[in-house]
């Protein structure tokens, strides 16, 4: 085998197995492992699925086992159960990150915005919100459109996590009504207050610096190019990418 294909790992197989669908009515699959290593090698090297090595198996047999599993939410699922699965962190860290829209992903029948794709002077891009630990995995993640403001997501995102004691965030989430949000739920904001504040809130900039494992994170994910650039028309199938990637660097490494 290539020393340039992406095989699972024995440990990260084992994590995953247990999790996929059983007894589904039809012929039997072809193997999981090897169609799921031929999805993720696609995600880390931004081929085209046509393209996608012989040592996978048919193209079309890859494609369609990420295109049909991304519509039934498995691919989410799966990063659920296993994030699930880690302890319940002290801290959570929020932010987001921009993310260029390819042509091929334009001509969705919903249109771009219901596809989570927007315009504005850097193009047309989508923004990936992320919810981290304080080991920076994500426990969360949700798409919008890249003209969206970060502090509209907040609560919504905050609300699928199981509270922690504090939350980091910077400034794009200094806003009276997620503050109040937090502390009616015990949470405590450590986020840096806007230069238009009168009276800045209090900052604890020693637990501030640890806001950097989710700018991490973000480079990890975007070390895959399926996920630095977005190709997928549909925001489901971008989303599935971006669950089984998290899985890969951030829970299974």
């Amino acid at each position: 085998m290539s020393r340039h294909l992406f095989w699972l790992s024995d440990e990260a197989w084992a994590a995953i197995e247990p999790h996929l669908p059983r007894g589904r009515p039809g012929k039997p699959r072809v193997d999981d492992r090897t169609v799921i290593s031929g999805i993720l090698h696609v995600l880390k090297t931004g081929c085209r699925w046509r393209d996608v090595p012989a040592a996978y198996g048919p193209p079309t047999t890859i494609y369609n086992r990420y295109n049909r599993w991304a519509g039934h939410g498995i691919w989410q699922r799966l990063f659920e159960k296993i994030a699930a699965s880690g302890a319940v962190p002290d801290e959570l860290s929020i932010d987001s990150s921009h993310v260029k829209a390819h042509r091929s992903a334009a001509g969705s029948k919903k249109g771009e915005w219901e596809e989570a794709i927007g315009r504005s002077r850097g193009g047309r891009t989508c923004k990936i919100h992320c919810l981290a630990d304080d080991r920076g995995r994500p426990v969360a993640f949700t798409l919008t459109p890249g003209n969206i403001a970060d502090i509209s997501v907040a609560i919504p995102l905050l609300s699928r996590a199981t509270p922690a004691r504090r939350l980091l965030a910077d400034k794009a989430y200094d806003a009276d009504s997620l503050r109040n949000w937090l502390r009616q739920r015990r949470i405590k904001p450590v986020i840096p207050s806007t230069a238009s504040r009168r009276k800045p809130y209090p900052l604890d900039k020693r637990i501030y610096r640890r806001r950097n494992a989710i700018e991490r994170l973000f480079c990890h994910l975007k070390n895959w190019r399926r996920i630095a650039t977005r190709y997928d028309r549909h925001a489901t199938n971008y989303l599935a990418a971006i669950a089984l990637v998290a899985l890969i660097t951030a829970w299974l490494k």
